[in-house]
């Protein structure tokens, strides 16, 4: 479609809730016009070659390929594929999550992860993305049901609560991180730090441990949910990574985060490298994120002293010192762990290392469309490892 002809398209393009509008799954050239419109806002410090090269190598590894990634478009069903206007588009991710009820009854379902959002900035504000989540929330309920039952959707809202609150997903009220600085502090760090060799092992220990947790009587009357952090979704930030790094420094990270501790005592902590900005800007928000803590036999989180405890905090402050250096050593401005627990925070705060809590209210909105039983509010849903693992 030649520009003037899209510009025409445009000029008759049906109102918002016109039944001549539907959703559809855009053909390879229309995957290229969704990835160089969506570029200005997610490319991030990728040239615009180097983002349509990216989002097309993102649909090929763990988390999206063999069917798990579906891409969206809302489009004019009369027109033609190729020959259509792409008003809006999204991608979906279909994520493994656990279900406990009040029991300890655990069941495995799918959770539909929502990303990218986008509509082409000339048809703004004419109803149109409010068309496409509305038309998504309907489909999504049966999708892929064939594999696994849906029990809901959820997304990351960088535009506050209100607009996907007001299409059902629901924006859960505790959206909290910790910050430190990167440093290149002398300070010996006793840590195993990890490498990709060893996170198939680690996740499938995490996903055991967090299977006998929900297995037992919920201790607040409530429905618990998780989002399953597996090797799946490690590997598709990483990958993301590599790539990245590869284009920008002709390398790669090889540390994919750090362990201390002996079995059954042991703390870990997966990252990723994320480059928003230009790696020379010193203005960006470029930061290593913590995608997964785990921690072994937890303490109780009211102790404030005893060999436990001491030792987790000890485990805590080694974990944040290689972290704090990861970062300094890729030139990364922050380091950043999302939802931490009432444990978590007390234990950073008494490693003595000056960190700042944030509580977010227009970036990383985690919100949820439930499927299930119940409201699917934080009245009667546990949201258990709200951690940046599970964003896309």
């Amino acid at each position: 479609m030649t520009a003037g002809s899209f510009d025409t398209v445009l000029a008759i393009l049906p109102d918002a809730w016109s039944s001549d509008l539907h959703l559809s799954h855009p053909t390879a050239r229309e995957c290229q016009i969704v990835w160089t419109l969506s570029s200005q806002a997610w490319a991030d410090a990728l040239s615009l070659p180097q983002y349509l090269e990216e989002s097309a190598y993102l649909t090929t590894v763990p988390l999206a390929r063999y069917g798990a990634m579906t891409n969206w478009i809302l489009t004019d069903k009369t027109l033609p594929p190729d020959q259509r206007p792409i008003i809006c588009s999204c991608e979906t991710f279909r994520k493994r999550a656990f279900i406990s009820d009040v029991d300890g009854s655990l069941a495995e379902n799918i959770i539909h992860g929502v990303a990218s959002v986008f509509c082409n900035p000339d048809l703004r504000r004419r109803g149109y993305g409010s068309r496409l989540m509305k038309e998504l929330a309907t489909i999504l309920r049966n999708f892929q049901a064939e594999i696994m039952e849906p029990i809901g959707s959820v997304l990351y809202s960088d535009i506050g609560k209100k607009y996907y609150a007001d299409l059902g997903w629901h924006p859960f009220p505790i959206n909290t991180h910790i910050e430190l600085d990167p440093s290149t502090s002398s300070d010996r760090i006793r840590v195993t730090r990890l490498r990709s060799d060893d996170l198939e092992r680690l996740c499938s220990q995490d996903e055991d441990m967090i299977r006998k947790e929900m297995s037992s009587p919920s201790s607040t009357s409530k429905t618990r949910m998780m989002l399953v952090p597996d090797l799946d979704h490690m590997l598709w930030h990483h990958q993301k990574e590599d790539f990245v790094c590869k284009k920008l420094f002709g390398k790669q990270p090889h540390i994919k985060g750090a362990l201390v501790g002996q079995a059954g005592y042991r703390m870990w902590a997966i990252w990723t490298h994320r480059f928003s900005g230009s790696p020379d800007d010193a203005s960006s928000e470029n930061t290593l994120h913590v995608l997964r803590l785990v921690i072994e036999n937890q303490a109780n989180p009211g102790t404030s002293q005893g060999s436990p405890f001491e030792r987790q905090v000890e485990q805590m402050r080694e974990i944040l010192l290689a972290a704090r250096h990861e970062a300094a050593e890729w030139n990364l401005h922050r380091v950043m762990m999302w939802g931490p627990t009432p444990l978590v925070s007390n234990l950073v705060k008494r490693t003595g290392i000056q960190s700042r809590t944030v509580d977010r209210d227009h970036e990383g909105i985690a919100s949820l469309l439930w499927y299930g039983e119940g409201s699917g509010k934080e009245d009667t849903l546990e949201w258990l490892g709200n951690e940046k693992y599970g964003w896309c």
